[in-house]
C-alpha cells in the first residue's frame, strides 16, 4: 500500500506551448519556471511516438529518488500531442512548413529552440534519450557543443541503420510508402469515443501482465489522427536519414554518455552494442539484464528510472 501514496510534489504540471510553430506538450516535476537556483535540470527526449505522458511514471520515480531536488521535464516532440481547445496543431503554417518541424531535422531544431527559450544557459543538462531520443541529443550536442551537458543518458538506442534493423525492414515500406493508406483508419478510430478507443487500448496491451495504466490516456490522444500521421512522417524520415553512427559526436562527449542496450530489442539488435564497444573500449555501454522492453515506459518505468539514478547519482553529488 506504502507505494500506493503520491507525494503532492510528484504530481506533474502539463504546459502547452508553440515552438518552432508546432504545438508542444511539456510535462514537468517541479519547479514549472526555472531560475539561478536550479543547477541542474533533467530533461527527457522522447522516443516516437513523442508522447510525454509516456513518460510520467520514469519521470516521477527520478524526481522522488533524487529528493524532489532536481526539476524533472519532458518536451513533446512536436505535434504529438493534442492541442487544447484554444491552439491549433500549427501557431504559423507556413512556419511549420518552412522548418518542417514535424520532420526528423525539425524536431531536432525545436527541442534547441525549446532550450534556448526556456532553459537559462548556464543550468546543467541531464539528458534523457529514448530511442531516436538518443539520436536527436548526440545532434544537439554536435550542432550546439557550448551546451552545458552534465550527463546524457541514451536508453535503448536508436542511433545508427534504423532501416536495416529487424523492425526497421518490417516498417520502412510502411513508413515510407505506404503511410497515406493507414490515415482513413486512423481518421475512423479519431471518431469513437473517448471510452471505447481506452477499452481499444486496454484490449491491445491486455498482453503485458505488469501494464503501467498511465500510458493509456496518453495512447488515447495519439488516436486522434493528427498525431499518429505525424509521428508516421517522422518514423519514415528516421528510416531513412538515421545511416552511419556519428562517432565524431561519440568520441568527444564520450565522458558524458552512457548507452543502455535492450537484449532483445528489435530496432537496436546486440550486435550494434557489441560494435560500439568494441570502438569505443573507455565508454560506457550497458547490456540490459532485466529483459526489458525496448517500450520500457508500458511496464518498467519506475525500475529503468531507479538504474539510471544510480548510474549517475554520483555525477550529483556536491
Amino acid at each position: 500500500m506504502e507505494n500506493m501514496v503520491t507525494d503532492y510534489r510528484d504530481e506533474p504540471q502539463t504546459d502547452f506551448i508553440y515552438c518552432c510553430g508546432g504545438i508542444t506538450e511539456v510535462l514537468k516535476c517541479g519547479s514549472c519556471q526555472l531560475h539561478s537556483g536550479h543547477k541542474v535540470l533533467f530533461l527527457i527526449i522522447p522516443g516516437n511516438p513523442g508522447v510525454v505522458g509516456f513518460y510520467r511514471t520514469f519521470m516521477q520515480t527520478l524526481h522522488s529518488m533524487f529528493g524532489y531536488r532536481h526539476p524533472v521535464w519532458a518536451v513533446s516532440h512536436a505535434g504529438h500531442c493534442v492541442p487544447p481547445d484554444s491552439m491549433d496543431m500549427v501557431e504559423d503554417a507556413s512556419l511549420a512548413t518552412d522548418k518542417d518541424v514535424f520532420g526528423l531535422n525539425g524536431q531536432i531544431e525545436h527541442k534547441l529552440a525549446f532550450l534556448r527559450k526556456h532553459v537559462p544557459r548556464e543550468t546543467s543538462l541531464v539528458l534523457v534519450g529514448h530511442s531516436i531520443g538518443c539520436y536527436i541529443i548526440l545532434e544537439m550536442m554536435k550542432r550546439d557543443p557550448e551546451l552545458e551537458v552534465l550527463k546524457a543518458v541514451m536508453l535503448f538506442p536508436t542511433i545508427e541503420r534504423m532501416a536495416q534493423t529487424p523492425q526497421g525492414k518490417v516498417m520502412t515500406p510502411v513508413l515510407c510508402h505506404m503511410r497515406y493508406a493507414a490515415y482513413l483508419p486512423l481518421f475512423l478510430l479519431s471518431l469513437l469515443p473517448e471510452g471505447f478507443k481506452s477499452s481499444l487500448i486496454k484490449l491491445v496491451f491486455g498482453g503485458i501482465r505488469s501494464l503501467d495504466y498511465t500510458v493509456v490516456q496518453p495512447t488515447v490522444g495519439l488516436l486522434s489522427g493528427d498525431c499518429a500521421a505525424n509521428a508516421m512522417y517522422m518514423g519514415g524520415q528516421e528510416m531513412r536519414k538515421v545511416l552511419e553512427r556519428d562517432n565524431i559526436t561519440i568520441k568527444k562527449n564520450l565522458e558524458k554518455l552512457i548507452f543502455y542496450y535492450g537484449a532483445a530489442d528489435h530496432w537496436c539488435p546486440v550486435q550494434y552494442y557489441h560494435e560500439i564497444k568494441k570502438d569505443f573500449p573507455a565508454g560506457d555501454f550497458r547490456l540490459c539484464e532485466n529483459r526489458f522492453r525496448h517500450a520500457f515506459v508500458l511496464d518498467a518505468g519506475r525500475e529503468v528510472a531507479q538504474m539510471v539514478v544510480e548510474w549517475i547519482r554520483g555525477d550529483l553529488r556536491t
